[in-house]
């Protein structure tokens, strides 16, 4: 009773919250490489397959303005390169080349434990940052999580902040202002190293698909950028949280866009 009370205060605000033990067909559809897409009978958690055929992946229903997003991910036990299995939001159309466009990614780069950040900013991307971790991330679920709000994206990994990206649109930049949805798949890429085919077929799980989240019913995110939104209140990190930031990146950092002057875009002066 507690929850549906939530659920239609909710409504009433125009947030939405998932209900972290809801079916995944409730919130999210698959999209492509259907026979390489399962669902357990609770549907809490999704197998994605990838091998020489196909990959596979999934989309959430509806599209949305700001909010707190998160899954639960265990990559691929076999390790190989080129395997990239990912967590994402995107204003990219299904199915279609997208262009310009707003996206914002968590993507391992192979099954070895390499995990890579990167943002869209209305254009092809290049803003990657790249992380080793602290555990191995196929031996059990770990949560990935990027905050969207109208001041910052912030990407966490078990609740540490490990990038910001600021809105620096007072400085002339630009900052998503559509609609994006949530996507996960595994493919393979080249850009990600050579994959081990003898290793196949590599499985990735998901679980927990709770958000909370401002559903965008129009083309811009305006309406999703009120105060009355818990995730909108904040503006930057507190100094607990600045402190996990600068000892994760110092450890575990293997690549940064904005160290080389020939990949260093202006908003590396500003996201400090």
């Amino acid at each position: 009773m507690a929850f549906f009370m939530l659920n239609v205060f909710s409504i009433l605000l125009g947030v939405f919250f998932t209900n972290a033990n809801g079916s995944f067909y409730q919130y999210y559809s698959p999209l492509w490489g259907l026979n390489h897409l399962t669902v357990n009978p609770q549907a809490t958690e999704v197998q994605l397959l990838m091998d020489r055929s196909s990959g596979a992946g999934f989309r959430s229903k509806l599209e949305y303005g700001s909010g707190l997003f998160h899954i639960r991910m265990k990559i691929p036990d076999r390790k190989t390169g080129g395997i990239v299995t990912s967590f994402y939001l995107t204003s990219a159309p299904d199915n279609q080349d997208p262009g310009n466009h707003y996206e914002l990614d968590f993507e391992f780069l192979g099954t070895t434990g390499k995990v890579q950040t990167n943002v869209y900013d209305n254009d092809e991307g290049h803003r990657e940052q790249t992380f080793n971790l602290w555990f191995d991330p196929s031996k059990d679920f770990h949560t990935y999580e990027i905050l969207w709000n109208p001041h910052q994206i912030v990407f966490f990994v078990d609740k540490i902040p490990i990038r910001v990206f600021k809105n620096n649109t007072a400085h002339g930049l630009d900052y998503p202002w559509k609609p994006m949805h949530i996507e996960a798949s595994i493919w393979d890429a080249e850009w990600a190293g050579v994959v081990d085919w003898s290793q196949a077929p590599f499985i990735a799980h998901y679980q927990d698909f709770d958000f909370s989240a401002c559903p965008a019913q129009i083309s811009t995110v305006s309406q999703c950028n009120s105060d009355k939104y818990f995730w909108n209140g904040q503006w930057e990190l507190n100094a607990t949280q600045k402190q996990q930031m600068r000892s994760y990146r110092n450890s575990y950092m293997v690549y940064d866009y904005c160290s080389k002057p020939t990949t260093s875009k202006p908003e590396c002066s500003l996201n400090n």
